[in-house]
């Protein structure tokens, strides 16, 4: 590849993680010229336990050291234990508590990534932070920066960066979006990258080898409350061992016999009660989100169709947006969706652009009035 010599003095930090899409990242800026320094985050683990963070593990910050050298490019650790602890893993913690399914990888890319990191590379001269996300920033032609899915519809990890704002999107580099993931790994061998074959986790980083149930047992007691569970009428079929174990649409591991399969359709905090009924139930039409924020800065001027994302490997479903605040919003699918959960992150898309995103708070099964209550 060749070198730009207009990008020698453009100084970007490269998120590193020890992965190969980090390293690829860092690869492909130092070959255009630009001025590159990786930085990985020391995240918390639970130490006590002998459980280490994947994202930041021995293994991982030594081949992350190994890529930064092989690159001849700058590599620092910054501890980041206390706020991805707060941020993060209490983030995660309080979700299950208040009997919802949180997702710590949105909460991590707001507050760790584009807010912790962010703002110490611009304290550090960067002009960029570039991670190794499958995502692309473009322009349009009023000048607004935009958000875009990845090239790579496998892996396209716009879904999870839907918070980013206008003042984040002109500081961001994201390398990879142009890229299948095929290519990636190709370009690792042809650098001779150390991670070029290192394999994927697809777990939560601070769990690492362990699981969400015996988590919240060590860090989270409060949240083993056993219950009943109940169907819709009301009946009562059986004991739950704490709301916190269970999501919407689990099938498995329930503990009751039934005639034919039943799924977890409702977590009722109110009355610390599971609710369970037939696989067809879980198709809702309606939902509510709040903590709402708009990639333009600015909710559209008025309601508004997208196709809509409420899982990170859902297909998009298209819906009516309807804006009741700036922060909060109110969707109607045209056809029914399975498994809408609260905790979840939905996210808006018109063909490739993201228009924004927020936290699901509820779903509303027959659309009736509803009334929304500020956290």
């Amino acid at each position: 590849m060749s070198v730009s010599i207009n990008n020698q003095h453009i100084k970007v930090v490269v998120a590193m993680s020890g992965g190969v899409d980090s390293s690829v990242a860092a690869t492909l800026l130092k070959e255009k010229g630009y001025d590159v320094t990786g930085i990985m985050l020391r995240l918390w683990s639970e130490s006590e336990t002998e459980i280490v963070n994947r994202c930041c593990s021995p293994d991982a910050m030594t081949l992350a050291r190994r890529v930064a050298s092989r690159l001849n490019i700058p590599f620092y650790t910054v501890d980041a234990q206390d706020i991805f602890y707060s941020r993060v893993v209490q983030y995660f913690i309080n979700g299950y508590y208040r009997g919802i399914t949180p997702n710590p990888c949105i909460a991590c890319n707001r507050y760790i990534r584009w807010e912790f990191l962010y703002n110490y590379a611009l304290t550090m001269g960067a002009n960029y932070l570039a991670t190794g996300h499958y995502a692309r920033v473009d322009r349009n032609e009023a000048g607004n920066y935009q958000l875009l899915k990845g090239v790579d519809s496998s892996k396209d990890q716009s879904y999870v960066l839907f918070m980013l704002g206008q003042e984040q999107l002109s500081h961001a580099l994201f390398p990879l979006g142009e890229f299948l993931k095929t290519q990636v790994r190709q370009i690792a061998h042809e650098f001779d990258l150390p991670v070029a074959d290192r394999s994927e986790s697809q777990d939560l980083c601070f769990l690492a080898n362990s699981d969400v149930v015996g988590f919240l047992k060590r860090h989270a007691p409060q949240t083993v409350v056993p219950g009943q569970i109940l169907d819709e009428t009301g009946k009562h079929l059986g004991e739950h061992m704490g709301l916190s174990f269970y999501t919407i649409g689990q099938r498995k591991g329930l503990g009751i016999s039934s005639p034919s399969p039943l799924y977890v359709l409702q977590k009722d905090f109110t009355q610390n009660a599971l609710v369970v009924g037939k696989k067809e139930e879980l198709d809702q039409k309606y939902l509510i989100a709040q903590h709402v924020t708009w990639v333009a800065g600015e909710p559209p001027s008025s309601d508004f169709d997208a196709q809509i994302k409420i899982r990170y490997k859902a297909r998009g479903a298209i819906g009516k947006v309807t804006i009741l605040e700036k922060d909060i919003v109110y969707v109607v699918f045209d056809q029914p969706i399975w498994g809408i959960t609260p905790g979840q992150a939905v996210v808006f898309y018109e063909s490739d652009v993201v228009l924004g995103g927020g936290i699901i708070t509820d779903h509303v099964a027959d659309g009736s009035p509803f009334v929304v209550e500020s956290n």
